[in-house]
Order: structure tokens, then sequence, then C-alpha cells
């Protein structure tokens, strides 16, 4: 249970900085469990990979022009980084103030009361350190009647650090606006993309539909619990922040259904591995439910709802390499991401992926 055991060497120049000219081209390892194999595909060919008789599940979440870039009077840059909603001080709102959770950076630069100016219709004021690690309680305030229209007109996708730009290019932010979200967003509220359904295209959910694949879609507000690096040596210490999910009666019954036929449960994403499995692990079934999920999954776990996984190639010593070994074998996901690198696929966010069945 060491975090060193999942750390590895990763060139830098493997680390994609922009998406592939098509989704769907991206390319794909294909790991088989039980021959204990890997293959080489490319995306397009999850439509022969993936049997009719699946149930397919995806994370709808939409990603919110999160990333806030400001000023102080003194005239300091400061950038805001939106979180999640404080349901602690909901009942606080009013006309034009909002309670949000947020990184401040560089926090040291801010002190309770601080007021940032991001532009005339958006202003955040600091109310008080949540913790040492750059957390405040802010108040959003701004003009108009909707916040998510002015954090459109105001923000920017919150790419992941890793993706480095020197120069503001105008040409790659419209891009980011297209291709940080998957074809089948729905709801806004994540500040970061679920990334394994990035590589969706209308044409193969709708070719898999064809062949009888069952397309079914929960969401899970992408926060800092998905991306927060663990930072203790003994995993069992690290504790996973909390990120709201819903399951609709819908896909409750999808779900169910599919199971008890025998069909395959094909997840999309770790998000919504841990929707399912955290639903399961309350309930001892999948029901219908607004709720919050703190699971973090690690080797040896058992997977209860969830058979095979579409996912993209994770950072080292994260909780979300943790999950894919939890499900595949922490030796075959070393293998697999060795061959990887040998072979030049393309990291993270933007990168390559694997299908694991």
């Amino acid at each position: 249970m060491l975090l060193s055991e999942y750390d590895y060497n990763l060139p830098e120049e493997l680390i994609a900085q922009v998406p592939a000219d098509k989704r769907d081209n991206s390319r794909m390892l294909v790991l088989d469990r039980k021959n204990h194999t890997i293959e080489h595909k490319h995306f397009y060919d999850i439509v022969n990979l993936i049997d009719k008789d699946t149930l397919l599940v995806m994370n709808n979440t939409k990603v919110l022009p999160a990333r806030l870039i400001g000023h102080k009077d003194t005239g300091a840059k400061i950038e805001v980084f939106l979180l999640k909603q404080s349901e602690q001080y909901q009942n606080n709102r009013s006309a034009g103030i909002d309670y949000w959770e947020v990184l401040i950076k560089p926090s040291k630069r801010v002190k309770p009361d601080s007021l940032i100016k991001i532009s005339d219709d958006l202003s955040v004021r600091a109310v008080k350190r949540l913790e040492d690690n750059g957390e405040w309680l802010v108040e959003l305030i701004y003009k108009g009647k909707n916040l998510l229209d002015v954090l459109h007109k105001n923000g920017n996708i919150p790419l992941p650090p890793y993706i480095e730009r020197k120069i503001p290019n105008e040409d790659l932010k419209k891009l980011d606006f297209e291709r940080y979200q998957t074809v089948y967003a729905k709801d806004e509220g994540s500040v970061a993309a679920p990334t394994a359904g990035l590589h969706f295209t209308e044409e193969i959910l709708q070719k898999l539909q064809q062949k009888g694949v069952e397309l079914c879609y929960i969401t899970l507000n992408v926060g800092l619990g998905t991306f927060r690096p663990v930072q203790c040596e003994n995993i069992l210490e690290h504790k996973m922040h909390s990120e709201t999910f819903e399951v609709s009666e819908k896909a409750a019954e999808q779900i169910t259904c599919a199971k008890s036929q025998g069909k395959k449960i094909v997840a999309v994403g770790t998000t919504t591995v841990r929707t399912l499995e955290t639903v399961y692990k309350k309930f001892g079934c999948i029901k219908a439910c607004h709720d919050s999920s703190e699971l973090f999954i690690y080797p040896p776990y058992e997977f209860k709802v969830i058979d095979n996984l579409i996912t993209n190639f994770h950072l080292p010593k994260s909780t979300l390499l943790m999950l894919v070994s939890a499900l595949a074998g922490k030796d075959f996901i070393f293998e697999a991401y060795k061959e990887a690198i040998e072979n030049r696929y393309r990291f993270f966010s933007y990168g390559d992926c694997m299908y694991i069945k």
C-alpha cells in the first residue's frame, strides 16, 4: 500500500498538449485480463470490441469555464479556480451573490475580504481560508440573472496544469471549448472533463446502438477528488474529496435490468466507476439517488457493478492509476503502461486510451 509502488517515468513529450485531429482517431490499448494479452487498436475499433449484449454507462457531466483570471486593487494577478458551490452557505445566497469553494493562486497574496476583480460583470471576495493548500470559501459577485452566463463570458476552460500553453492562442482556446467536453455532455458542474468520454463521436454512439449496445447516462461532477495527487506514502491515509453525483430513475432501471439479464456493464471513465460502485456500496443495489462519493478504490477491490472499462492513461501516483490497478491488476497495468510508452502513446487528458476487458 505504498505510494512509491504506483510511480513510473513518463517522457515529457508524451504528455498530449492538444487533442487528436479527430476524437475517434486516438490510439487504444486493449487489455484482455483473461488471456493476459495486449493489443494495439484505434478508438474507432471500439464498435467491434463491445458485444451487442452490453450496457455502456457514461458520465454526461459538462465542464464549467471554471478558471478565472483577475487582479487585486494592488494590480497583483490572481487566478481563481472554481471547485464547487458551497452547500453549507446555500442559505446565504442572494441576487448577484453565490458562495463557492475555490482554489486561489497565489493563495498567500489573498486575505479574508480581499476583492479580486475578474471583469466589470464579475468579482470574487475571499471569505475565509478552508485549507492550507489554497482552498478558500468565496463570494462570486456578479451582474446579471444567470451566473452560468457570466462565467461563460468571463471564464476559461480549466485545462490541467500539465497542458502548458506558453503563448495565448485564440484558436486553441476555441478548440478547448469544443474538445474538452464530451459530445454527450449535458449538465454543467464539473471542473475537469471525464476524459475517457472525449474519444466518442455521435457516429460511434450511433453505430454502437445499431449493433444493439444500450446507452446509459449518469452524472458525477468532477472535482478536486478526482485529480488531487496522493501525498502520503501510505495510501491508506489518503482522503478523497467529496464529489456530487446523480443516478436517475431511468439509469437505475437500465443498470438493474442489465445485471439481471447477465449483460456486461462497460463503464466509460473512472468517474462512472466510482459513481456506480458508491451507490452499490451504500444500498446493496443500484437505485436512483442524488448523493456524493468519497470512494477510494485501490487493490484489492471487488467490483460489484462494472465489468469492463474504457479509460485514459493516468498520472503517476494518482488515485485513478490505483483504481485501474484494482481492476486489471497492478503488474498488468504497469506492463501495459510500459508498452504504451515504448510505442509513443499520448498520455493524460488529451491523450490516447485503453479498454480493459
